[in-house]
């Protein structure tokens, strides 16, 4: 069950990206991610709100949120400090680079996670896995090449580092994620799915807030500005519906984050199909070559993970 989820989060994660793409165009990042966060709060807020006043449908659903103490709150206020610097990270880079660029990078964020989850969890790596791990540094170096061709050097661009950056904040955020939501026997937190994706959402909507306010507000006519693109809400709905299906995927007996991860940055297949058939990017035999050995290095990661 939790496998046939992880693949439908996937496909949901390749939509948010090309309407991501798609909302940045000549547009301010800033503004953007503002209201991505503010609509996926609204999303969220009234199950909060019918959870809060003992609702009967919400509280017999899966879109019950529980109440917790401050304590567990400064565990998802970590988690929404987390993922925000890794949206920032990621807007800025996919703003500035191909999608058919950004997918692959972001594609090799299973490994990230397999190697955080050997150093935190104690996990070993066998053989298949060290094969995928070894395919997907040398993918990535086939990538750079695939770069040069349009002038993007990956040593020198600060929007390369950026989505590397925005990788590695996620790795970080998916092994804390099977952190908080690991029962306490297990060495977890034991907090609730929806009171995760519910309250990190409107803690991302604050901090967002105050950014929209106190940087970019003070300078709009002097810096990029922001004009109202239909795609804008779409980046709510299928991020929201695919982090629900993610973190409901994750709480299920047995799921594994290593397996769950790989399988999500399948949804780079979604974004190149359409960076090339809609955004009409370019080079992209090479990078397609790239992109089939980092998911033939994820098919090495299951192998292992079985």
């Amino acid at each position: 069950m939790w496998l046939a989820l992880a693949f439908l989060s996937a496909a949901l994660l390749g939509f948010y990206d090309v309407f991501k793409k798609q909302s940045l165009k000549n547009n301010a990042v800033i503004p953007v991610l503002f209201l991505n966060t503010l609509f996926c709060s609204l999303i969220f807020l009234p199950f909060i709100v019918l959870s809060a006043c003992g609702n009967s449908w919400v509280e017999s659903s899966i879109f019950h949120v529980p109440m917790v103490g401050w304590e567990s709150h400064q565990y998802i206020v970590l988690k929404s400090c987390i993922v925000l610097s890794s949206w920032l990270l990621g807007y800025f880079g996919i703003k500035h680079l191909p999608i058919t660029l950004v997918g692959p990078i972001n594609a090799t964020r299973p490994v990230m996670v397999l190697i955080g989850a050997m150093l935190v969890f104690g996990e070993r790596l066998n053989l298949y896995q060290w094969i995928g791990v070894l395919l997907a540094i040398f993918s990535f170096f086939l990538l750079s090449r695939s770069g040069k061709k349009e002038g993007i050097d990956f040593k020198h661009n600060r929007w390369v580092f950026a989505v590397v950056g925005a990788a590695l904040l996620g790795a970080v955020s998916g092994l804390y994620d099977k952190y908080l939501m690991a029962p306490v026997t297990e060495g977890g937190i034991g907090l609730d799915r929806m009171a995760v994706q519910s309250w990190y959402n409107l803690y991302q909507c604050a901090m967002m807030g105050a950014m929209l306010l106190l940087l970019w507000y003070p300078k709009r006519k002097t810096t990029t500005s922001f004009h109202w693109h239909w795609a804008i809400i779409f980046i709510s709905l299928f991020l929201s519906a695919a982090d629900f299906v993610y973190f409901y995927a994750l709480s299920l007996d047995d799921a594994m984050i290593s397996i769950v991860s790989m399988v999500r940055r399948g949804s780079v297949i979604v974004s190149f199909l359409f960076g090339a058939m809609v955004f009409k990017e370019k080079n992209l035999r090479s990078k397609a070559i790239d992109l089939l050995l980092i998911l033939i290095g994820m098919v090495f990661l299951y192998l292992g993970s079985c």
